[in-house]
Parts: C-alpha cells; structure tokens; sequence
C-alpha cells in the first residue's frame, strides 16, 4: 500500500468520524428542542382537559392512530426539510396524550413534586445510558430484535389492561418499560456513534420515544407509591 492510499484512508476514517459526531450533535439538539413542544402540549392539554375529557377507549384510538401515522410520516420526511416540524408536531401531540397522567398526578398535595422529581430520574437515566454507550466498544445490534420484541410485548400487555383495570399488572408493567426503554437508549444512541444510524431525524424519533416512555413509567409509579392527597 503505497503513502496517497494511506492517505486517503486515513482522510476517509476521519469524515466518517465527523459525519457520526454531527449527527449525534443534532440528536442531542434536536431531542431538547423536541422537549418544548411536550411540556407546552402537556400544559394545553391540563388546562383545557382535552384528554381527560376522552373516555380511556377513545384515548387509545386517537394515541394510537396519531402517533403511528406521525411516526410513518416522519420516517418518510426525514430527508427532507419537512422532517424535523413533523417531529415537533408529534412531539406537542405526545404532550397533549401525556396531559392525562399529569393532570392527575398534580392533583395530588406532592404533585409537582413527584413531575420534578419523574423528570430528574429519566434525565440520570439517560445521561447514564448516554454515557454507557460511548463507553461500551462491543457491537449492540444483536440487542435491538430482543428490545422490539419487548416493547410489542409490554405495548400488547399495556393495551390489555386497559380492560382487566390490574394494578399489580399496571405497576409491573411500569417497572419493565423503564428498563426496556432504557436499553433502547443505549441502543439507539451507540448505532449512531458506530455510524449504524446517520440520520439524526430518525435517532432523535427512538431516543425521544424512550425518554417519553421511562418518563411516563416513573411518574406513574411516583403517584402510585409518593402520592399524597391534599
């Protein structure tokens, strides 16, 4: 191999590390951008009531519709410019479904307590996830089959409760979203650092999507077991 191969190469390994640190740049950006239209979307929603106002069956409907077509939507945006309002939208629309729990919890005497405190333990969670994946030099792509079968999983057992009304279910069914979407962090975020994932409109999507997830779970079981009434 001569010295302008070598070259060459070493140019080649260098913009492949630039292009992966962009996008991981623009997922950490674009997540927290994503995080102003969920609070302003959760608000809206308490203040008017328009998700408690649905009965749980309609709830189901709508998140589920809303927020599969959104996220095909963004799939098929995200290489345009397009893209990153979608996911803002969807981001409000996953507040507004989110305005349902947090209504409740803040109507208890600790209520903004317990959002603050949701919301410190999903941040520790995903800087120790974050952090975890630009340690860990291994390959996790086995791991994202056995985290997908998971989430369907937990999703169909969610869907079911929603009839049988278990709070033993319920409680552990919390418990296994927050490790689940835990793992999807470290997953998501170390296929962009080994350049598995270059577009960071698609990585912001997963990680987003987990970060809802173990926040949900926590403040769930924060009211479930901290709450107090006024």
């Amino acid at each position: 191999m001569n010295l302008q191969s070598v070259t060459t190469l070493e140019h080649a390994g260098s913009a492949s590390t630039v292009q992966r640190n962009r996008v991981l740049r623009n997922t950490y950006w674009l997540l927290a951008l994503s995080m102003v239209p969920t609070v302003l979307g959760a608000w809206i929603g308490v203040a008017t009531g328009l998700s408690r106002a649905m009965t749980p069956g309609i709830s189901l409907v709508v998140f589920l519709v809303g927020a599969f077509g959104f996220m095909f939507a963004i799939e098929k945006a995200k290489n345009s410019a397009a893209g990153v309002p979608l996911l803002l939208a969807f981001t409000f629309f996953m507040g507004v479904m989110l305005s349902r729990l947090v209504g409740s919890v803040l109507g208890l005497g600790n209520g903004a307590s317990l959002i603050m405190t949701a919301f410190a333990g999903t941040g520790a969670i995903f800087l120790g996830m974050a952090s975890l994946s630009s340690i860990i030099k291994r390959d996790l792509s086995a791991m994202g089959k056995w985290l997908f079968i998971g989430a369907i999983m937990v999703l169909v057992a969610g869907i079911a409760n929603i009839f049988l009304q278990s709070s033993a279910l319920m409680i552990t069914l919390a418990v296994l979203v927050i490790g689940i979407f835990s793992a999807f962090i470290l997953y998501d975020l170390k296929r962009v650092q080994d350049g598995q994932e270059t577009n960071y409109i698609t990585a912001t999507l997963g990680v987003y999507l987990s970060v809802y997830n173990i926040f949900q779970s926590l403040l769930m079981l924060l009211g479930i077991f901290g709450g107090r009434d006024e």
